[in-house]
């Protein structure tokens, strides 16, 4: 009787320690580059860390792309929005259901930059989708005339 309880014991002790190790695939969070040149990067707890961006009226070629990781999962009924500084929608980008689980979501700069609205010099682009439904700040966005971005601490 003592050699099945201890084996008993041994064996939950065993189980014990290997489900106290989990390896779950992927995670929560996203990239944001210009013109393929990453930018800014959030994961995990870093997510509710708002960083602002400087987008510049550069080339009109220049393009913002957001990469959202959903876990491992593919993303539905993806939205990138722009909203200004009283959370008024100015503009939804929509894009079409992928099968992989991160796919690029592109903007061009000047139509971003373009919404900015007299003095005011603050836009907040916002990230949606069925895996998100309330959606998610990426990131502030600060404008002005020259040819550069740059992530602003």
């Amino acid at each position: 009787m003592k050699k099945i309880i201890a084996k008993s014991l041994a064996l939950l002790g065993i189980t014990s320690s290997l489900f106290s190790f989990s390896s779950l695939p992927g995670g929560e969070g996203f990239e944001v580059y210009l013109n393929n040149k990453l930018i800014l990067q959030r994961f995990g707890k870093q997510l509710d860390n708002v960083q602002t961006i400087q987008l510049n009226e550069g080339s009109p070629n220049d393009e913002l792309t957001i990469k959202y990781h959903h876990c491992g999962r593919v993303g539905k009924n993806r939205v990138i929005t722009v909203k200004d500084g009283q959370d008024k929608v100015l503009k939804e980008f929509r894009f079409a259901d992928v099968s992989a689980p991160v796919a690029g979501m592109s903007c061009r700069v000047k139509d971003i930059v373009s919404l900015k609205k007299g003095n005011n010099n603050t836009l907040k682009l916002y990230y949606a989708s069925t895996e998100l439904p309330g959606g998610r700040l990426i990131a502030s966005i600060t404008t002005g005339k020259t040819v550069t971005a740059s992530v602003m601490p």
